[in-house]
């Protein structure tokens, strides 16, 4: 009795913990109204500062782990500042009365525009494959038309590139600008849309379906020689606390051969060493490290996402190899490091990239 007794109080103090979340988080709301009229921005860092500042002071007052008290409340106002960003996207409502065409609607990044589209009041249809034809529902894209304030092209690589060709014999009156993770395969589309008179430009959301909270997240805008359609791209974004980056055609696919080619490679080699290295992952597991489990956790998500977008990455970047004959030099010289003994060698290659590093940070 005596457990269940205190299990029962536990629960009780649960409860009060949901409910005090509920009153911070229409506190929130209320706050968020309030910067809104006043036109105070979102995220207001000094403030995240020092309510995490007495987040620890108090706990170690109360004798509780400062860490543990830091990250309940961070992860609060991470929680907060995401509720807050699709409050100020609503009451905006930039769509209001305009119309959106996203092709590739019912794909995860696809996905993810048609709500946000529909979050700041635009009539969003869907074209994709994946879809039954119904109430701004389209299997076939054509059939949409192409008489939209904005169209997303949010379908695969190869895919987007025929779609922007086809558009750019249409000439849809409004924004067009593609999602994708490359631009090599586009560019034919991109610049036929551009010379076609249309409002084209490009994006790359450096984020997955699955984001709430666009504060710290990139978004990369390729300007195609219509800089007025770039422009009101990034107006789309304007309620959003999402950094804008602006970059060319060729610097993007050069660049994201390192950010997304040699990332998804290492973690791709790493899981297939694994693989194939004859030793069971139960076993593995119990010896996990820090390191380790950290690697395995990128390496897990990366070997649950689509392998035939990341072919695509790999593949269809005029960049790619590069990145992928550094990775292999540098497993190659690790193991010559190695293998020969050179104790020196090894510090020095760490030492080199400790250097490289700091210069991120």
């Amino acid at each position: 009795m005596a457990l269940k007794n205190l299990r029962d109080n536990l629960s009780a103090v649960d409860r009060q913990i949901v409910e005090l979340i509920a009153e911070r988080q229409r506190i929130v709301a209320e706050i968020g109204r309030s910067k809104r009229e006043d036109g105070t921005a979102t995220r207001d860092y000094a403030r995240e500062k020092e309510v995490l500042d007495l987040a620890r002071e108090q706990a170690v007052a109360l004798e509780v782990d400062p860490d543990l008290a830091e990250r309940i409340l961070r992860q609060l106002i991470l929680s907060s500042l995401a509720s807050q960003e699709r409050d100020r996207v609503v009451a905006e409502a930039l769509g209001d009365g305009r119309r959106a065409l996203v092709i590739g609607g019912a794909g995860k990044m696809g996905g993810w525009f048609v709500d946000f589209f529909v979050s700041q009041g635009f009539d969003t249809t869907v074209a994709d494959p994946g879809v039954t034809d119904g109430s701004g529902q389209y299997r076939n894209w054509t059939d949409a038309g192409v008489d939209f304030d904005v169209i997303v092209v949010a379908a695969p690589l190869a895919v987007s590139g025929r779609i922007l060709a086809q558009l750019a014999v249409l000439k849809p009156p409004g924004l067009v600008f593609d999602i994708g993770s490359l631009k090599s395969p586009l560019q034919d589309g991109l610049y036929e849309l551009r010379d076609a008179g249309v409002n084209v430009t490009s994006l790359h959301p450096m984020y997955g379906p699955d984001t709430r909270l666009l504060s710290g997240r990139h978004l990369i805008f390729c300007d195609c020689g219509n800089s007025e359609a770039t422009t009101a791209a990034k107006e789309l974004f304007r309620a959003t606390m999402v950094e804008r980056l602006d970059m060319s055609l060729d610097d993007h696919d050069r660049l994201i051969a390192y950010v997304l080619g040699l990332s998804h490679a290492l973690n791709i080699a790493f899981f297939t060493a694994l693989a194939e290295s004859g030793e069971a992952a139960p076993r593995l597991a119990k010896l996990s490290s820090t390191t380790f489990d950290s690697q395995l956790l990128v390496a897990g998500a990366v070997a649950r996402d689509n392998p035939h977008l990341y072919f695509e990455i790999q593949h269809l970047n005029r960049f790619g190899l590069g990145p992928l004959d550094a990775l292999r030099d540098a497993a190659e010289r690790i193991r010559d490091l190695v293998m020969s003994g050179d104790e020196d060698g090894f510090v020095e290659l760490m030492q080199r990239g400790r250097e490289y590093l700091a210069l991120r940070s």
